[in-house]
C-alpha cells in the first residue's frame, strides 16, 4: 500500500533514508575504531532493530525496560546510565547490560559491587560546559544541573579515597583498594542537535576537569545529541576529537547518537477531518495531535516541517494546524500552501521517525497512530546506486495542494508500507485502571 493509501493517523518509517543514516554512523566507525550505540529513548521502533544492528554496536538505554527491549531485540552490547536506579532493579539490570553509569559518587557505593563481574562500571562526569545557548530543558551542563558529576565534587572525593580505584567501603567501613578495578569508564552527555564544533569545545572543557581521571580508565562515552547525520555535520571534526581522545588517553570511545539514527526518516500522516474560522485564523482540525503524537512540538517547543507547505503567508493560502483534543493550545503551528485545503486532504510532517512513539499518549482518548514501514522508493534507488548518496526519490502528490511548490523540505517518495502496529480502543483502556 502506498503512503497515500493508508488509514491516518500513521508514522510511517522510512528503511531507504534509515540506511543512509546507519551507513554514516558505520563509516564513521570504521574510520576511527569507536563504537556507536542507538539510544533508545529518541527512536526505540524494535521492528528495525535486525537492521540497526547491522550497522551500529549496540544499544544504549535510560532504564531497565529499555535494556531488556535493547537485549531482547539487538542483542549487542547493551549500556545503562539513569539518574538513579531501583533497589529491586539492580541486579536484573547487572545481568542484562554490558555497561552500567552512575551518577553520582553515593549511587556508584551503594550499587557498583553488585555489577561487578557482571558489567563495565562507568561514572557520568559533568564539564560545567552549556553549548545549547539558553535552551535549559535540554542543557545537562545548565546550573544546578542533578547529572553528572562536577570536578569540585569528583575532586573532594578523591581527597577522601586517595584514587579513583579505591574508594568503597567494604564491610567494616573501611577502604578496600581493590574492588574499583572494575571501574572502567567515565560518560558525559552535553549536547541536542549539535555539531562537532561543539563537541570540541565541549572536550576542551573535560579535559581541563578530568585529564587525571581519564588517564585511570579504559573507555569514555561521549554521550548523545550528535547530529552526525545532517547534511551539514563536520564529520572530518568528529573523527578528530574521537581520534584525539583516543590516542592522548588511550581509550575507546562510545558515542551514542538518538536523533542520528533516524533523522529525517519518519512521516505522521494525517487527514484534514474539519476548517474553523475565528478573529482572522482559519484553523484546519487534524487527526493528529502536537500533545498526543508531537509532543516536543509543544515542550521544546518547534514548529515540525510539513510537505509542500511555506511559512505563514509565504503561499497564498494560510492556515493554523490543530487537532481534536479539548487543549485550546493544542496547536502544531501556521503554514502556507499554494492553494485551498480542504476536509479529506492529507498533510504529511516530515522527521517524525524520532521523539514522537516514544513519547506519544493517549490524553482526551485520542487515538495513537498506526506504525508502518516504507519498504521501497529511496531503499529500491540506493540499491541501485550502490551509495546512500545522491538518491532520487520519487515524489507524491495526493491533492492538488500538495504539489511540488519548490519548497525545501523533501516529499515522501514512493514506496510500498507495511503495517507494523495498529493501535485501538484495548491501548487505551489497558494503560488504566
Amino acid at each position: 500500500m502506498q503512503i497515500d493509501k493508508i488509514p491516518t493517523p500513521a508514522y510511517v518509517v522510512d528503511e531507504g533514508k534509515l540506511i543512509k543514516n546507519l551507513e554514516i554512523l558505520e563509516r564513521v566507525q570504521d574510520d576511527t575504531g569507536c563504537k556507536i550505540l542507538l539510544a533508545q529513548k529518541a527512536f526505540s521502533m524494535f521492528c528495525e532493530y535486525p537492521l540497526i544492528g547491522k550497522y551500529l554496536s549496540g544499544t544504549t538505554a535510560s532504564g531497565l525496560y529499555e535494556a531488556r527491549l535493547g537485549r531482547e531485540e539487538m542483542g549487542k552490547e547493551n549500556h545503562i546510565f539513569s539518574p538513579a536506579y531501583r533497589e529491586s532493579e539492580m541486579d536484573e539490570i547487572a545481568g542484562i547490560c554490558d555497561h552500567v553509569i552512575f551518577n553520582s559518587f553515593s549511587q556508584l557505593r551503594r550499587f557498583g559491587p553488585r555489577c561487578i563481574g557482571k558489567a563495565s562500571i562507568g561514572l557520568r562526569i559533568n564539564p560545567e560546559c552549556s553549548t545549547q545557548g539558553g535552551h535549559t530543558i535540554y542543557d545537562p551542563c545548565a546550573p544546578g544541573s542533578r547529572l553528572g558529576v562536577t570536578q569540585e565534587v569528583f575532586d573532594r572525593e578523591m581527597e577522601t579515597s586517595g584514587r579513583l580505584r579505591s574508594m568503597w567501603p567494604n564491610g567494616d567501613g573501611e577502604r578496600n583498594p581493590d574492588i574499583l578495578e572494575c571501574v572502567d569508564g567515565l560518560h558525559f552527555h552535553t549536547l541536542c542537535e549539535q555539531n562537532a564544533d561543539d563537541l570540541e569545545v565541549t572536550l576542551e572543557a573535560v579535559e581541563r576537569r578530568f585529564a587525571p581521571y581519564l588517564k585511570q580508565v579504559k573507555w569514555l562515552n561521549m554521550g548523545g545529541g550528535h547530529h552526525i547525520t545532517r547534511a551539514d555535520y563536520d564529520l572530518e571534526r568528529l573523527e578528530k576529537c574521537i581520534r584525539h581522545m583516543q590516542e592522548t588517553y588511550d581509550l575507546q570511545i562510545y558515542l551514542e547518537p538518538g536523533e542520528a539514527i533516524a533523522l529525517n526518516a519518519g512521516y505522521l500522516v494525517t487527514e484534514v477531518m474539519d476548517i474553523v474560522e475565528n478573529g482572522g485564523a482559519t484553523t484546519l482540525i487534524l487527526d493528529v495531535s502536537a500533545a498526543c503524537h508531537m509532543p516536543d512540538v509543544l515542550e521544546m517547543p518547534y514548529r515540525p516541517p510539513l510537505y509542500g507547505s511555506g511559512e505563514p503567508h509565504k503561499k497564498p493560502y494560510t492556515y493554523r494546524l490543530s487537532s481534536c483534543t479539548c487543549l485550546a493550545g493544542d496547536i502544531i503551528g501556521d503554514y502556507s500552501f499554494d492553494r485551498e485545503i480542504h476536509p479529506g486532504d492529507r498533510l504529511y510532517f516530515e522527521d517524525m521517525a524520532i521523539y514522537s512513539m516514544v513519547k506519544n499518549n493517549t490524553f482526551n482518548g485520542i487515538a495513537l497512530p498506526s506504525i508502518w514501514v516504507m519498504e521501497g522508493g529511496a531503499a529500491q534507488n540506493m540499491s541501485q546506486t550502490g551509495t546512500a548518496h545522491g538518491i532520487q526519490k520519487k515524489l507524491i502528490s495526493n491533492s492538488p495542494a500538495l504539489a511540488d511548490t519548490g519548497c525545501a523540505a523533501e516529499k515522501p517518495p514512493e514506496g510500498e508500507c507495511r503495517l507494523v502496529k495498529k493501535f485501538g480502543y484495548a491501548d487505551f483502556r489497558g494503560r488504566l485502571s
